[in-house]
């Protein structure tokens, strides 16, 4: 923290002299202004790491000192100290551009770890040298998007990232999260829609031994485990009413209470959430609450569909085809342009993961090392995201006599059960050709490259 300033702004002189005093013990160098005026002419004269104002000053409020350094010092990271209660007070600064809020009366802890996050923002400028997330595309869109990224990555607010199913909102969240300045401590995705109602509260504040029935040690919960980091609720919208109460409260004190504890336990996380519903059409019909609404959709950003950037497509395109021939050591296939002209008309409902299994399954199937636009198989009523691959072997005539019986097994899936047969199927074709790979493929009427990606799959190499 050597050699790094804040200006304070604060009416009362026992505020600043506590504000003074915690940052001193920091080792920053802090400034005073009592007013309006005097913050601006501080600002104006000298150079400041960091601002903090209170809400409530003689000759106006914060949030006109929040615009202010939002449009004459953009990098300049501001944050606000509101009474205690007043959330949509903090949430308007928030929205005008503020860094953060604490309120009062001020927690030293929570300030120190405001202060410290503060202090670790990207220069703007400069870019971050830890992010390992990109989001491929040289779209106007594109560019657009990532330019909003960066600048929503220098705050604290809530982000709420909406679009369809597939568009990508968890590698938009995960690229805020490294963008920003809590890129060096946890990102913790959860999806609300997978965790059972009766073990939210668990999963997400922990609980300690003896609890509930069950509970033999104690667990942390998801705000725990992102400390310092990011949370990220993804499909936010699938929270039932009754946890929807409790991750409210959470957000406002800034505190969980974890199952079967005594008191509650400051967090320092921040929150970024997401839904492929139209999350205020679910506050209209009664299944979101409005409250937690405007408390998670503070800043909203959104993802375009893929449809929106075809432009991206060849790219997007040879991105997914390096990866699948990095996972399976296998040689990329040309894509020839009528396909890459199909690929760019198609309309794409499930967006970029769509593309993704679209270009697996061809991958796998191409002759000649070459995919045509007949390997795609788009609009034609298949469902690619089902495993086709399977589909196919299965329905191949060979010399070789599936496994006897077609009833399950207690607890096996009928996924399970294919890959059983597609397993000794396989294994019988090679037995039957001494592992000749070539030969087995051919017998199984499928493309050595398809064989060698279900031998991959199903560890048989």
């Amino acid at each position: 923290m050597t050699g790094k300033r804040a200006l304070i702004v604060d009416d009362e002189p026992d505020i600043r002299e506590l504000l003074e005093i915690t940052l001193g013990r920091m080792n920053i160098e802090t400034a005073a202004a009592h007013d309006l005026a005097s913050a601006r002419k501080r600002l104006e004269e000298e150079e400041f790491d960091l601002c903090l104002t209170d809400m409530h000053l003689p000759d106006g409020n914060g949030i006109e000192l929040v615009k202010l350094i939002a449009e004459k010092r953009p990098g300049l990271p501001v944050a606000v100290i509101t009474a205690y209660g007043s959330m949509d007070t903090a949430i308007s600064a928030l929205k005008a551009g503020a860094f953060d809020f604490v309120q009062k009366p001020v927690d030293l802890d929570q300030l120190r770890a405001l202060v410290e996050t503060a202090l670790k923002i990207t220069p703007l400028g400069e870019s971050p040298t830890t992010s390992t997330t990109g989001l491929t595309g040289t779209s106007p869109t594109m560019i657009r998007l990532r330019e909003q990224i960066a600048k929503l990555a220098r705050s604290q607010a809530p982000i709420y990232i909406s679009g369809e199913s597939g568009s990508g909102k968890e590698v938009a969240a995960r690229l805020i999260h490294e963008q920003g300045p809590r890129s060096d401590k946890p990102f913790v995705p959860v999806n609300c829609g997978a965790i059972p109602s009766e073990l939210m509260e668990s999963e997400f504040f922990g609980h300690i031994k003896g609890s509930f029935t069950g509970a033999v040690a104690d667990s942390e919960g998801l705000f725990q485990a992102a400390e310092g980091g990011t949370l990220f609720l993804d499909e936010v919208a699938d929270l039932p009413l009754s946890m929807q109460v409790k991750l409210l409260r959470a957000i406002q004190e800034k505190a969980v209470r974890a199952v079967g504890a005594a008191k509650e336990a400051a967090i320092n996380v921040r929150i970024l959430s997401a839904t492929h519903k139209d999350l205020a059409n679910e506050v209209h019909q009664g299944g979101f609450r409005q409250d937690l609404y405007y408390r998670l959709n503070v800043i909203e950003l959104n993802m375009p569909s893929l449809r929106e950037r075809a432009d991206d497509i060849p790219e997007l395109t040879e991105q997914i085809l390096q990866k699948l021939c990095n996972e399976y050591e296998a040689s990329v296939p040309e894509i020839s342009d009528e396909a890459m002209h199909a690929l760019q008309r198609y309309d794409f409902p499930g967006n970029v993961r769509e593309l993704e299994n679209i270009l697996e399954r061809a991958f796998t199937l191409c002759e000649d090392e070459r995919i045509q636009s007949s390997d795609l198989h788009l609009g034609g009523g298949q469902a690619v995201t089902l495993d086709s691959v399977n589909k196919e072997i299965l329905s191949t005539p060979s010399a070789h006599t599936p496994v006897a019986g077609v009833a399950l097994a207690p607890g096996q899936s009928l996924e399970d059960y294919l890959e059983d047969i597609e397993r000794q199927l396989i294994t019988d074709a090679l037995d039957a050709t001494r592992w000749n790979k070539t030969a087995a493929a051919k017998q199984l009427g499928i493309t050595f490259r398809a064989l060698r990606y279900r031998l991959k799959k199903l560890e048989l190499e």
